[in-house]
């Protein structure tokens, strides 16, 4: 009996309690802002990102966080809401796509904000990489570079040197050429979408615009310094056999046949980072990419966070990115290893440097200093598309 009345005045009391908190909430925040934020990203991602939106909230209890996770076709449907005046007032953005909607008038110009915004705080390169004429607009969270991943336990098998920083791409070869036994062993990855053949480019004085900027019927570019960066590139599989061709990779990613232990030399990005740690069954670290006639110098891109220009909640966007962006909040975006923070404080901190692999992760932030953004146009997949075309005949040409 007397349980059943203890258990009956807690059920008073709870009632009570909640309702005078929503009675507090609607006395106190009547006019409560609901902020919609959209974003792409994994599931490992999106388990980071809640905490922070929920904290956010509790900070901020005049606003709501609405957000809308986009997993897949990202900026197709991004661009169905700008187009139907639907567009979310926050929009996870990156570099190559910036400048579609900031050359449309979509997008807040963010260089007026710079009292909320401390962009001396940011990587220079980040915050140039999401700019459009002169004027910046998103707040970068992260830069994306790309290092050579290498499997340790191969260059020991093969008895062959760790590579170091300031080789060149006679060094690559060479050590590509020692560390390929085929047909279980290609010495280094190689993949025909640009991302990955740019360094090539950009290290042999090459670049993108004088890539495209070639007769659209020939097979190949009249830029002699990419043309000689694309033939390099191409012998890698198609002279040299050191790189699997498409039909020895068949459907496995470059990923893949690296955690198998048949590629020993991997180009690729910080996001592979987490999968390595967790996947790799062998020891693995990066350097990184190797000396052109320019040096050593790999594209830059850049990802951050957007205003839409016909928000009506600019104020509480504000807020949000800030809070976004902080250090705090950087720090636990890190803390997977999927990305290169943008905020210098957060990328030369232990959060960052002092990881167990890879033991040179300070690579990652030296190569920014020879980085250069990627160069984006407003038709830039309609070029890549058209480039594709044509490289793939270069790459796919045996060598006679």
């Amino acid at each position: 009996m007397y349980k059943k009345i203890l258990i009956f005045l807690c059920l008073i009391i709870g009632a009570s309690f909640f309702y005078c908190l929503s009675l507090y909430s609607k006395n106190h925040f009547p006019n409560k802002v609901t902020v919609e934020f959209a974003s792409w990203g994994s599931e490992s991602e999106i388990k980071i990102l809640k905490p922070i939106l929920e904290e956010f909230e509790k900070e901020n209890p005049d606003i709501k966080v609405d957000f809308l996770h986009i997993p897949q076709n990202y900026f197709q449907k991004i661009h169905l809401l700008f187009a139907s005046n639907t567009s979310p007032d926050v929009i996870f953005i990156n570099n190559q796509y910036l400048p579609v909607y900031a050359n449309a008038g979509v997008l807040e110009d963010l260089t007026q904000y710079s009292k909320d915004f401390n962009y001396d705080e940011y990587y220079d390169k980040s915050i140039e990489a999401l700019s459009w004429n002169d004027k910046v607009y998103a707040v970068p969270r992260d830069v994306s570079n790309l290092v050579i991943f290498y499997n340790k336990d191969l260059f020991k098998k093969y008895h062959v040197a760790y590579p170091k920083s300031g080789w060149n791409f006679n060094d690559f070869l060479n050590t590509a050429v020692k560390l390929t036994d085929l047909p279980n062993v290609f010495g280094v990855s190689f993949e025909e979408d640009p991302l990955f053949y740019l360094p090539y480019l950009t290290s042999n004085g090459g670049d993108f615009e004088n890539l495209i900027k070639t007769d659209q019927k020939s097979k190949v570019f009249s830029d002699k310094n990419s043309q000689e960066a694309l033939e390099f590139y191409a012998n890698l599989r198609n002279k040299y056999h050191v790189a699997p061709r498409k039909e020895e990779s068949a459907s496995a990613t470059m990923a893949q046949m690296f955690l198998q232990g048949k590629i020993a030399m991997h180009l690729s990005g910080r996001w592979l980072v987490p999968k390595y740690r967790q996947e790799a069954k062998f020891d693995w670290d990066i350097v990184e990419f190797p000396k052109g006639k320019k040096g050593s110098i790999v594209p830059l891109d850049a990802s951050g966070w957007a205003i839409s220009k016909s928000s009506k909640h600019k104020e509480e966007a504000i807020r949000l990115i800030k809070f976004l962006a902080s250090e705090k909040s950087s720090e636990k975006f890190v803390s997977g290893g999927l990305i290169v923070p943008a905020r210098k404080n957060v990328a030369n901190s232990s959060v960052f440097l002092n990881e167990e692999k890879p033991k040179h992760a300070n690579v990652f932030l030296s190569v920014i200093n020879t980085s250069i953004p990627t160069s984006v146009s407003v038709d830039y997949r309609e070029v890549l598309d058209s480039v594709k075309k044509r490289t793939e005949y270069i790459f796919n040409t045996p060598k006679l």
